[in-house]
């Protein structure tokens, strides 16, 4: 069993739980306290769209808020949602990725909705979703875009999860390992497509997939790299591929002065 197989099957057996004390009807209706969704994709398009030819490229930078994984355990033991939330603003990032696994990150709901309100940014809730229900709870804690894994998901799951998501106006960013993955994934709506560079069944990382898989798809898609980034070289050499978009967590959130290191990184 890959540590893939072992998230799904624990947060298959959470959502069971979860779903039988809250119906997607009360969740809809705590949705409609929120405010609207702020425009993740949105927002993503208009960094990535300014001027291709500044001597410094624009990059848009989703900077995720990330207490610990798996394979690296705890990454920030002084974890303060909101404040990074603030200082992921004031460095410049475009969007925020709040972890809200609670088992295997170290995550929670209440950080997504701590970041949101401690800043304007767009937030996507960062979770392995395998039902829409899941959806539902993520619109109803302010999220405004959500995160499919194609290596989760069937396509019947991963477009009944997208549907949940359109019919709530949030963002859907799809994530992909491998051609097989990026093929399906081109049969959803969704055109925000993140290559996860780590292999989420053995935790490798290689940068080539980003490479390969750029250049697989057609016109039209706004590419996100994922995973494995860590230095402005790391982001130029992407950009060399015509990927200005990125969600880096772990780098950043290691530093003691996380506004500076992500203004150092994408200024």
């Amino acid at each position: 069993m890959t540590i893939l197989d072992r998230i799904l099957a624990t947060k298959r057996d959470e959502v069971a739980a979860r779903r039988s004390t809250r119906s997607i009807a009360d969740l809809d209706a705590l949705a409609r306290e929120q405010t609207a969704p702020r425009g993740f994709k949105a927002a993503l398009d208009r960094v990535r769209q300014q001027d291709q030819a500044a001597p410094s490229p624009h990059y848009a930078l989703i900077a995720e808020i990330k207490k610990a994984s798996p394979s690296k355990g705890l990454i920030r033991a002084d974890f303060d949602p909101p404040a990074h939330a603030r200082a992921y603003a004031e460095g410049g990032a475009t969007c925020l990725s709040v972890l809200t696994d609670h088992a295997y990150f170290q995550g929670h709901e209440d950080y997504l909705v701590a970041a949101r309100a401690a800043c304007d940014l767009p937030v996507i809730r960062k979770d392995f979703l395998v039902d829409p229900w899941q959806v539902a709870e993520a619109r109803a804690i302010g999220a405004d875009a959500i995160l499919i894994i194609m290596a989760a998901l069937d396509d019947g799951a991963a477009a009944e999860i997208e549907a949940a998501a359109i019919e709530r106006e949030m963002d859907v960013l799809v994530e992909v390992h491998d051609a097989a993955e990026l093929e399906r994934a081109l049969a959803l709506r969704s055109r925000l497509i993140g290559v996860n560079n780590r292999d989420l069944r053995d935790f490798s990382v290689s940068f080539d997939r980003t490479y390969e898989l750029v250049g697989r798809a057609p016109a039209g898609c706004t590419f996100v790299a994922e995973s494995g980034l860590n230095t402005r070289a790391d982001l130029d050499a992407m950009a060399e591929h015509d990927v200005r978009c990125f969600l880096i967590g772990e780098s950043l959130m290691r530093q003691p002065d996380v506004a500076a290191a992500t203004r150092a990184l994408i200024a």
